[in-house]
């Protein structure tokens, strides 16, 4: 499809949601109140800054976790490897918030003020890692016996098949659900808030308590997350775009 058909379209299809977004508010004949909400506007940008650095966070470390845990699947030793099942399947299996409240009433409530923001992060880590395991475990399950034949025909030791050959194979079949991942992570960090941590969703709920204009609060958190989300979709794609044409 042309670049330009494809703008085009964009704009088409962006254009009639905001008019039945403006017909269904008009129909609810809302009356904004953006100078208000607007006069907060510090509180939001530092829960937005707030939540940009548990996302930096927590990204990383979860996919250092994800990948320790896939590989950790694959060990030759049976303990570990139904050790780490148990707790892949009881992460995956319990919601994040039920999780939350455990780790930090365990761990990161005795931590100072100055470290529960990483302790969050951490928190949230181990969650998404669990996850990302099983993203990581499938590209890697997903490579095809002849490319681990060339590698063994080649005279590759085992570190070197997983550098040169099973990685860069499974990070691209792996990428499209890693975007997912990435932005889940972003969205999952609104329930740190319950823990006190003023990131933007909490932000957004102590303004809302003051002020009552629920629509001008939380259309610009809707905002601020997706600036926060679309760029690593963008980014992704683009990848896997050109993985396809390097293959």
């Amino acid at each position: 499809m042309p670049r330009l058909t494809r703008i085009l379209s964009f704009i088409a299809a962006f254009v009639l949601l905001a008019g039945i977004c403006a017909g269904a508010f008009a129909l609810l004949d809302y009356h904004w109140n953006w100078a208000q909400a607007a006069s907060y506007w510090r509180l939001f940008l530092d829960g937005w800054l707030t939540t940009v650095g548990i996302s930096a966070l927590a990204i990383p470390f979860s996919c250092l976790i994800g990948m320790l845990l896939a590989l950790a699947r694959r060990a030759p030793i049976m303990p570990l490897r139904d050790a780490v099942q148990i707790f892949v399947e009881l992460t995956r299996g319990t919601p994040l918030l039920v999780q939350l409240f455990i780790y930090w009433y365990a761990f990161g409530e005795k931590l100072s003020s100055d470290l529960r923001l990483i302790a969050g992060a951490l928190t949230l880590s181990f969650f998404e890692g669990a996850y990302i395991s099983e993203i990581f475990r499938a590209g890697i399950e997903g490579v095809g016996a002849s490319q681990l034949e060339t590698a063994r025909s080649l005279g590759f030791s085992r570190v070197q098949t997983y550098r040169y050959v099973i990685f860069p194979l499974a990070l691209r079949q792996s990428l499209p659900p890693l975007a997912g991942q990435f932005a889940s992570i972003i969205k999952d960090s609104s329930l740190l808030s319950v823990l006190g941590i003023a990131e933007f969703s909490l932000a957004a709920t102590q303004t809302n308590s003051i002020t009552y204009t629920t629509f001008e609060i939380y259309l610009p958190v809707a905002l601020g997350y997706l600036i926060l989300t679309l760029p690593i979709s963008l980014w992704t794609q683009r990848l896997e775009q050109r993985a396809r044409f390097e293959t």
